[in-house]
């Protein structure tokens, strides 16, 4: 990837897999003309020997092709972890529908029936992308929006001029709990903190606070600079009293869990809280940049890792004097 160049200024690549140049050839320059970067590969053979090279955004597969035809291809592709999220066309013969169906049983995303209309060709392409990055944008644990939907929403709210607030929340001691009970009872906590700030996001009312999930245990939300006290105060709150209850009662009643260390020491570790870091754009310091927006509260977040229970810690650039408050149960 070029220097100074983000994972969301790509171009998409489209790999075009047919054994009639014409047709690759025509495919390639209308999938050119609307901003999409090509490779071509002349069989399916060919196709997983680029694949494994180029890592293309989707393939466009013609069905009927010498050594690998598209029905071989589409089916190795999703028998390999590695690419068994890629999405395929299958390019189809006319009024074939035996073939659109052995297509789709192998695992094509959709098809086109020669011969095909090029804005048809493109509107297919471009749908599809849009369907797969979606669904790889969702987190399969919480439902929730990853990475570069969390980076378009501060985006959007730059572009719109209105004052926003973003905020990174992770669990403190999360660990702990993967160690005492394992990495099933760990998702239990993490479903948990994401029906938390659900219901806390819905508490605020309008304008419309976003959710996001970074990873693992770590959320984003973005709302205004108004909702961020009513939110993070429901959210610690109602956290905790769900987290508690996933503990066993032994652990929960003493207000500990008991761990080995590698040396066989038994340490101590605090029921969990939340670690919230809020940094707010207003009149006073705009943040223009979504990444820098998620860094700033990001550090805010470590900063409130250092105070004791469900801390938020607020940046509101204004100077080095940072402010935060404590969820006291």
């Amino acid at each position: 990837m070029p220097e100074g160049e983000s994972a969301d200024d790509r171009r998409d690549v489209i790999l075009v897999v047919d054994d009639d140049e014409d047709i690759a050839r025509f495919v390639e320059f209308n999938l050119r003309l609307q901003g999409f970067d090509v490779i071509l590969a002349a069989d399916g053979q060919q196709a997983l020997e680029l694949i494994e090279r180029e890592r293309p955004d989707l393939a466009v597969v013609d069905l009927m092709m010498p050594r690998v035809d598209g029905l071989e291809l589409t089916r190795r592709l999703r028998a390999d972890p590695m690419t068994a999220a890629l999405p395929v066309i299958m390019l189809t013969a006319k009024g074939m529908t035996v073939d659109k169906v052995h297509g789709l049983s192998a695992g094509a995303d959709d098809y086109l029936v020669k011969p095909f209309d090029t804005a048809e060709l493109v509107a297919r392409v471009s749908s599809t992308l849009r369907r797969n990055k979606e669904f790889r944008e969702v987190s399969p644990l919480t439902g929730l929006p990853g990475n570069s939907r969390i980076r378009r929403e501060i985006a959007d709210r730059i572009r719109g001029g209105a004052d926003y607030a973003v905020g990174y929340i992770d669990i403190d001691r999360f660990k702990s709990v993967n160690d005492r009970y394992g990495f099933s009872r760990g998702d239990d906590y993490i479903s948990a903190l994401a029906r938390c700030l659900h219901r806390a996001v819905i508490s605020v009312a309008l304008p419309p606070a976003f959710l996001g999930h970074v990873g693992g245990d770590d959320f984003v939300f973005v709302c205004t600079p108004e909702q961020v006290v009513p939110l993070t105060s429901r959210v610690s709150a109602d956290f905790e009293r769900a987290a508690d209850a996933l503990y066993d009662a032994t652990d929960r009643e003493r207000g500990y869990v008991e761990l080995k260390d590698r040396r066989g020491n038994i340490r101590r570790a605090a029921l969990v809280t939340l670690s919230i870091g809020v940094t707010v754009s207003d009149a006073e310091k705009r943040l223009t940049n979504p990444l820098e927006a998620m860094t700033v509260a990001s550090e805010m977040k470590t900063v409130a890792k250092s105070q004791p229970g469900s801390y938020v810690a607020i940046d509101r650039r204004r100077g080095v004097g940072d402010h935060g408050y404590r969820h006291v149960k």
